[in-house]
This record gives C-alpha cells, sequence and structure tokens, in this order.
C-alpha cells in the first residue's frame, strides 16, 4: 500500500467533481478521504474512480508517478464528516481532472498564509491556480464564458450565422490559439506589443463594442432553433451525451499532453 508523508485531504462530496478531485489528489501522492452522506454513493464512486483510473493508465494519461493501484490505495470512502475531515490538512469542494485551472477567491478574513499554501498544494497536484484579490460573482472563467455565450446568442438571434458555424467559429477559430495563450497575450503578439495594439485596434474595438446589444433572454424562438441545430450534431439522450462528453474527455487529455510538450514551462 502507498503511503503518503504529506498529510490527508478530505473531500466533501463524492461526486463527479469529488471523484476528480480525489485522483488528483491521490495522482500527487496524498491519502484521501472521499465524503458524502449516503454509503451507496460512495462505493459508486470508489468503483468509478477505479474504472477511470485503469482507462487513464491504458491511455498514457494518468497523472503523478505512483501506479494505479498505488493511487486507488490511497483513497477511500467516509460517510461521519467529522471523521472526514480529522486529521486533514486540506479539504476541498470544486472542479478539475481535464480542466486544470482553479480558482483562489479568499474570504475577507483569509490569512495570505493560507491562499500562498493552497497555491502550493494545487501545483503540486499538476493544477494551474490563479489568485483573484476579491470575490466577484461568477468568478474569472464563468464571466469569460458568459459574456462568449452571450454575444454567440445574439449573433445567432439576429440571423447573423448558423449555430453550427458559430462553434465553428471558436473551436477552429479562437480556441485554437486560446488553447496556449489568452486573450491578453494574444493582443501583445498581434502587434508589436500592448501599447502598440491599443494604439492601433482600440478605436476599432469601441465601434464594434458599441454594436453590442443587450443581454439575450436565452428563451423563445432561438432557444428552440439553436436546440435542434445542437441535437442534429449530438442528439440529447442520455447515451449519445455520455458519449460525446467522454469523446470530449479524451481530446482535453490529448491536447493536455500537447501543452505539457511544447508549453514553455
Amino acid at each position: 500500500m502507498a503511503t503518503s508523508a504529506e498529510g490527508a485531504v478530505a473531500i466533501l462530496g463524492s461526486g463527479l467533481i469529488g471523484q476528480s478531485w480525489a485522483m488528483l489528489f491521490a495522482g500527487g501522492g496524498f491519502q484521501v478521504k472521499l465524503y458524502d452522506i449516503e454509503q451507496q454513493q460512495i462505493t459508486n464512486a470508489l468503483e468509478n474512480i477505479r474504472k477511470q483510473m485503469k482507462l487513464l493508465e491504458q491511455s498514457g494519461s494518468l497523472k503523478g508517478t505512483l501506479s494505479v493501484d498505488q493511487q486507488l490505495s490511497l483513497i477511500s470512502g467516509c460517510s461521519n464528516i467529522a471523521e472526514a475531515v480529522e486529521g486533514a490538512m486540506h479539504i476541498q469542494v470544486n472542479p478539475p481532472y481535464y480542466v486544470p485551472l482553479v480558482e483562489l477567491v479568499p474570504h475577507p478574513e483569509t490569512a495570505p498564509a493560507t491562499i500562498d499554501r493552497t497555491h502550493v498544494l494545487m501545483k503540486k497536484i499538476g493544477q494551474s491556480p490563479v489568485r483573484l484579490l476579491r470575490e466577484i460573482d461568477g468568478f474569472v472563467l464563468n464571466r469569460l464564458q458568459y459574456a462568449i455565450i452571450s454575444e454567440a446568442w445574439r449573433l445567432v438571434e439576429e440571423g447573423i450565422v448558423s449555430p453550427g458555424d458559430l462553434d465553428l467559429v471558436m473551436s477552429d477559430g479562437l480556441g485554437m490559439r486560446y488553447a496556449f495563450i489568452g486573450p491578453l497575450e494574444t493582443m501583445h503578439l498581434n502587434a508589436e506589443g500592448m501599447a502598440s495594439y491599443c494604439d492601433r485596434y482600440s478605436e476599432g474595438m469601441k465601434r464594434v463594442l458599441r454594436t453590442f446589444g443587450p443581454i439575450p433572454e436565452f428563451a423563445g424562438a432561438t432557444v428552440e432553433k439553436v436546440n435542434q441545430a445542437m441535437c442534429r450534431k449530438v442528439p440529447d439522450d442520455p447515451g449519445h451525451l455520455a458519449a460525446r462528453r467522454q469523446w470530449r474527455d479524451d481530446c482535453l487529455m490529448r491536447l493536455a499532453k500537447l501543452k505539457s510538450q511544447v508549453q514553455p514551462q
């Protein structure tokens, strides 16, 4: 059995997110206590973790240096929350195996050392932590995502582009570079630095931004239009959706491998 010299981590919730965190921490060599209120849920979660880890090992995507069996030996279930958190050096609640971003958001009374320690911990298990200086509704990722969704919806609603072609603009356009660099570095590289970019393009950007409409309602005829387009591509029954999610996760694993090979450290 593998042993952890790092201390135990308690995961509150054994759903897909909790399972993913458990695999990450086990990959980092940590003893993991996976808590849930229902023992059957814990049993199902542990079995699903075992299957997922075996698949990850077969595809060469298992994280950490320990074997599957060593990692699995570090994970146990617990239906008593007091027992789950007893002796834990870290307690965890949000997402992660395929997308490494972690937003660290301090409470006004959180000690800076706690954020520093958590940042180090996240890096240790292979995540990409970012520090928010204060809490904001939606945090950072969702605010960026919602801004894209909002304009995407308007472009479809106003008949500018079809739902399928809209998604291609992102997957075969913006998404190609955004998998490796963000919007600010994109600006920096698309001119002779950021100052040059803003000097050249700020007026054009402001002109386009002024044409953006109000927040969409995400209702009515546009919902039906977009839903029909999406269902032609991926029928919304459980089987097709699960298969497409698995394909998505496989793509993310392969992309993560590529990024590890080409991205400067």
